[in-house]
């Protein structure tokens, strides 16, 4: 088993920042680079010579992220991002005046506006507040109302970290014949994920955050006991079983998940995608995990030290990557520039500052942040 310092030469941004913003835009590995550099070269040199090899990998893409969560291939579509794969889910689904879909707010956009765009059609969304970006079944139950229909959550919330209890969320969907729907884009590459033990019917996330692959790229799950509920809003010549026939047209779709795929593919992004699939994997999202949780403690400990309050959960089982605290000094938006200007790259969300390190940062990463820190300490208390 390879020590996470062996990784660190693949992620060339560690020579020139201390990069703490993977829940923004992660910064792929040189295997990504390489293997997308040279699917162009072939492009370039051979045309579509290399097609056929281009297809096994997106099967092979597929079949790894179906790996990630615990799912079949066949239930596991390419989509260009959360958004888009919510949005097939959301207007996928058949309904009706009076139906509900259950929304906790504050959330991340891409997990809210798919739903407020089905009011058009009479769809009533309902939200119940998280308290500092937690919340529980039982708060979810409690928001229940007759004609809900669908529960969507994301599995980690974006600005504090907090992991919800996605297993007793679905056991409380299994109990209530409710649909679940997941935008996990903030716990994939992070922290395990098994939808068929958490009863998750829609899950999308894109792959430009832990996932380490790319912009432009994501995926789609659809449960095969949740496939016939759904209908893609759009179709294209891939939609069908007889992809490769363009003369004898037949509209019948695919059976399962790739109906949604409905034209040509993102052959790049689906090959960055599944590049660092591979690395995650071979590494083991549970030895992520807790990597990132040490990395993370270690953050904890030294905000303590400065009076500089945590605000995401201090628990394991409800922590992912994400670690946000509040200035002790000054303000987020201040720190955040005198941060970047110094090099470390974190994030701002509202009055707190966002860290979101990976497997790869190490110690002296740590050591770098602080002593920035501690150089706007000085700087505010002259």
């Amino acid at each position: 088993m390879k020590e996470f310092s062996a990784y660190r030469e693949e992620f060339p941004i560690t020579r020139n920042y201390v990069f703490l913003n993977n829940a923004a835009v992660s910064s792929p590995p040189l295997r990504v680079s390489r293997a997308v550099g040279e699917l162009f070269n072939d492009y370039s040199s051979l045309g579509l010579m290399r097609y056929p090899q281009w297809m096994k990998q997106v099967e092979k893409t597929r079949s790894l992220f179906a790996q990630l969560i615990n799912a079949e291939p066949h239930e596991v579509c390419f989509m260009g991002n959360t958004s888009e794969g919510l949005g097939a889910v959301a207007n996928g689904l058949s309904w009706k005046p009076g139906d509900r879909v259950l929304v906790p707010i504050p959330d991340f956009p891409s997990n809210v506006y798919p739903w407020a765009n089905l009011e058009r059609f009479g769809v009533r969304v309902d939200h119940f507040k998280k308290n500092n970006g937690r919340f529980t079944p039982a708060e979810i139950e409690a928001a229940i109302r007759p004609g809900t229909k669908l529960i969507t959550i994301s599995s980690t919330d974006f600005a504090t970290g907090f992991r919800c209890d996605l297993e007793g969320i679905g056991e409380l969907c299994r109990k209530k014949g409710i649909l679940l729907c997941v935008d996990a884009i903030q716990s994939l590459g992070a922290v395990p994920l098994d939808v068929k033990k958490c009863g998750v019917h829609f899950l999308a996330s894109g792959g430009h955050k832990w996932l380490l692959a790319t912009m432009g790229i994501g995926a789609l799950y659809i449960s095969k006991e949740a496939n016939d509920l759904v209908h893609p809003d759009r179709v294209g010549w891939r939609s069908v079983e007889d992809e490769e026939n363009f003369y004898n047209l037949d509209l019948k779709l695919k059976a399962d998940a790739l109906r949604f795929e409905s034209g040509t593919l993102n052959i790049p992004g689906i090959t960055a995608l599944g590049i660092a699939l591979e690395m995650l994997l071979d590494i083991g999202i549970e030895r992520i995990h807790a990597r990132i949780c040490d990395l993370n403690d270690i953050f904890s400990e030294g905000l303590a030290k400065r009076n500089f309050p945590v605000i995401s959960p201090a628990d394991r089982e409800r922590r992912a990557g994400i670690l946000s605290f509040i200035p002790g000094t000054g303000n987020a938006h201040d720190l955040f520039r005198y941060f970047i200007k110094d090099k470390v790259l974190v994030a701002q969300r509202g009055d707190a500052i966002r860290i979101s390190p990976h497997f790869y940062n190490d110690e002296s990463d740590v050591e770098q942040f602080f002593a920035v820190l501690d150089g706007y300490i000085q700087k505010r208390e002259r």
